[in-house]
């Protein structure tokens, strides 16, 4: 078949002159399309995946709000909305807090969850992917299978104890990467059986869409409850910081804001950006100031096996101590202070604040430019007037990175608690072994002598 011939074969009724040859390269892209729908994608999964389908957003803000609100314009509107609501979500982050650390283990899961569903949902949408056959489930699957991982890990390192007490555990403990591997290996099965001829590029790229989700939005929240174990302050003041950002720069950004920032966030300004960083640093230093001083804020998440119950009760580390620190000559020509009293960890929420309004902003870059690659205003509408969930934790999850790679390279030294519990569950002929390297290290170094030996083996 000729090419001339090709073309009425694809596209009836159109009016294409072969004789030219400028009607080439249209035939040589028709022809491209025949060689695509036989390799399993149809002409509409190129086009959704070429041009993807706005997906319709809604007006969720209460009708009370509206009612109440009616007679001021869009823009003081939105900002009054903003407002309250954002009030209400520090309102609720407050009583999460003083309900414990295993409360807001639970609501980072319970986030972690929402935005998993909002990411997930958008690709539903986006690929017309609903008629995929075992997907929806096995995208669930998955995360129950990764979730499964990370949290059989923490739980293993931080509450080895309890895990050692309990036969069941201990059995899961011991074979727990196993247990995992044959579960995800299970879904991956799944999937390739899953396969069906016309929607085979559709489905990897399915594929591909839950396991970057996973990547994250689940390794994320690991790391976010990795961080709350170490100390709740570790968890308050980084989260703090950003939302303080967030509130600070859109605050100078709404009232003083007039050079564009970055074209992927049209509404931001250098104004809200500068104006946001400064505020922010101030805010970490005095948040770290007053929890400083608390003992359950500083103190990391442990079990204790005399009362069967976690505690955060701890003798404070250096790093919790007051201490007095020389300021720079320039500076004190300006406060007239020759020495300032504070904690270690407020040199540190420097550094939290630092990135929580330079760096962190461009977590929330990277989910506007996400969005307006297949044009939806925001990933739900779960909270009036700010979007979904995701929308109001597109920074923090890569805070939470930045803060558990902080504190395993400029904080967390060796646990001497963690290693005791693990000496203990060796056998005794590997206790034997260690003690008597241990004792001649201590000989060699002089801190144990001959006679001491002596002493304690009478």
């Amino acid at each position: 078949m000729g090419r001339s011939e090709l073309v009425p074969c694809v596209r009836q009724g159109e009016d294409i002159r072969s004789e030219t040859l400028s009607d080439l390269p249209r035939v040589t892209q028709l022809e491209s399309e025949v060689e695509t729908k036989t390799d399993g994608e149809t002409a509409s999964d190129s086009e959704s995946r070429a041009e993807p389908a706005p997906i319709a957003t809604s007006d969720d803000t209460p009708e009370v709000f509206n009612r109440a609100l009616s007679k001021l314009s869009s823009r003081w509107k939105n900002w009054w909305v903003r407002g309250i609501l954002t009030l209400a979500m520090i309102a609720f982050f407050f009583i999460i807090i003083y309900l414990g650390p295993m409360v807001l283990m639970m609501i980072v899961m319970c986030v972690q969850i929402k935005c998993f569903h909002e990411i997930i949902t958008i690709g539903y949408n986006v690929y017309h992917s609903y008629d995929l056959p075992w997907f929806r489930t096995l995208s669930w699957y998955f995360l129950l299978c990764v979730n499964y991982f990370f949290y059989g890990e923490t739980v293993t390192d931080y509450f080895f104890t309890l895990v050692q007490r309990e036969e069941p555990l201990r059995i899961l403990s011991k074979y727990h990467r196993f247990i995992s591997f044959a579960l995800y290996l299970t879904g991956f099965c799944m999937f390739v059986l899953s396969l069906v001829k016309k929607h085979y590029r559709l489905q990897f790229y399915m594929f591909g869409w839950t396991h970057v989700t996973l990547l994250i939005v689940v390794t994320q929240s690991h790391l976010i409850i990795h961080n709350l174990f170490e100390g709740m302050i570790w968890f308050i003041v980084p989260i703090s910081c950003v939302i303080c950002n967030d509130i600070m720069a859109y605050m100078f950004g709404f009232f003083f804001g007039r050079t564009p920032l970055i074209k992927l966030s049209p509404k931001k300004t250098w104004e809200g950006f500068i104006g946001g960083f400064f505020a922010t640093v101030v805010f970490g230093l005095l948040l770290s100031y007053l929890m400083s001083g608390y003992r359950c804020f500083i103190c990391p998440v442990e079990f204790n096996n005399d009362t069967n119950s976690f505690t955060v009760d701890c003798e404070p580390s250096d790093l919790f101590r007051l201490q007095e620190y020389n300021i720079p000559l320039v500076i004190q020509s300006v406060v007239g202070w020759k020495t300032v009293r504070m904690y270690p960890f407020q040199i540190h929420s420097i550094a939290l604040s630092t990135f929580a309004s330079l760096i962190g902003p461009f977590g929330g870059f990277f989910a506007s430019g996400f969005k307006r690659a297949f044009k939806i205003k925001d990933f739900a509408n779960t909270i009036p007037g700010h979007g979904g969930i995701m929308d109001r934790f597109d920074c923090q999850y890569l805070m939470a990175t930045f803060v558990n790679v902080y504190i395993a390279s400029f904080i967390r030294g060796p646990n001497p608690s963690k290693l005791i519990q693990q000496f203990l569950t060796l056998r005794p002929d590997q206790q034997l072994h260690i003690f008597n390297t241990l004792k001649a290290h201590l000989i060699d170094k002089g801190m144990l002598t001959a006679s001491t030996e002596d002493q304690g083996a009478s």
